[in-house]
């Protein structure tokens, strides 16, 4: 059996990483492993078994290039409006929702937002095939 269990992204700074999915999310800090040179901070839901593991490379000053083949995390949310509302009151800057419709019936509403390193998500509404 395999079992998807985390998905990683590199950071900056630990402590304005940890608040912005803290605040944003609701992720919790479940762990955490420090090394010589860096720390591995793994956060999590508390209704899920995945987590996102924010990896810090201590003396690293400058930002990390995403390049141009990263693409996206994604989260699912009960209250669209509600996970947006909560995105720009923390300062988060959300962007537009997005009601996808391409070929007139809805597959996902939808809006992305940006952590403080330049990683995008993806906060769709719960529904449809993301129920």
């Amino acid at each position: 059996m395999t079992k998807i269990v985390h998905s990683m992204i590199r950071v900056l700074n630990e402590a304005v990483s940890v608040k912005f999915y803290q605040d944003t999310f609701g992720l919790r800090v479940v762990d955490r492993l420090d090394f010589e040179s860096f720390t591995l901070i793994y956060m999590a839901l508390p209704t899920s078994t995945f987590e996102l593991e924010v990896t810090v490379n201590k003396g690293r000053d400058t930002p990390y290039d995403l390049g141009d083949g990263y693409g996206h995390l994604a989260v699912v949310v009960d209250d669209l409006e509600e996970a947006h509302a909560t995105a720009a009151k923390v300062g988060s800057s959300p962007g537009d929702v997005v009601d996808f419709r391409p070929g007139g019936e809805r597959v996902a509403r939808f809006f992305f937002i940006k952590d403080p390193d330049g990683y995008q998500i993806e906060v769709i509404e719960k529904g449809g095939r993301f129920a």
